[in-house]
Parts: structure tokens; C-alpha cells; sequence
């Protein structure tokens, strides 16, 4: 699924880092990346590290 544009639990809008997010985690880990961002909630700094994108398995089925 898409990234969400906000946080569920705060309602801090973050759907514009999760671009910046995946490039740093390239070159560093998810902590050091959250912080460089200035990502200080747990909450929404979960909304980064539990997100998968699902849509790849969503293609593989066809539509009923």
C-alpha cells in the first residue's frame, strides 16, 4: 500500500519524507535516518519502520 500522509496517531504530516527516508537507508540505518529528518515521535517514527510496500503483491492477482 501507499505511505501514509499522515501519522494515525498524532496527525503529524509525514507522507513527504518517506522518499528521503528510503534513499538514506541506502547508505545508513533507520535510527540515524529518522533522526537526520528531525522524525522525534515514536509514533510516527513507526508509521516509517513498519510500512511495506504491499503493492508489488497486489499486482500479481487479477481483478475478479
Amino acid at each position: 500500500m501507499e505511505f501514509p500522509v499522515r501519522c494515525f496517531s498524532c496527525g503529524a504530516v509525514i507522507g513527504h519524507l518517506y522518499e528521503e527516508y528510503k534513499k538514506g537507508l541506502e547508505t545508513e540505518g533507520a535510527e540515524q535516518v529518522l533522526n537526520k529528518m528531525g522524525i522525534e515521535r515514536y509514533c510516527c517514527r513507526r508509521m516509517f519502520v513498519s510500512h511495506v510496500e504491499g503493492m508489488d503483491f497486489i499486482k500479481k492477482y487479477k481483478k475478479l
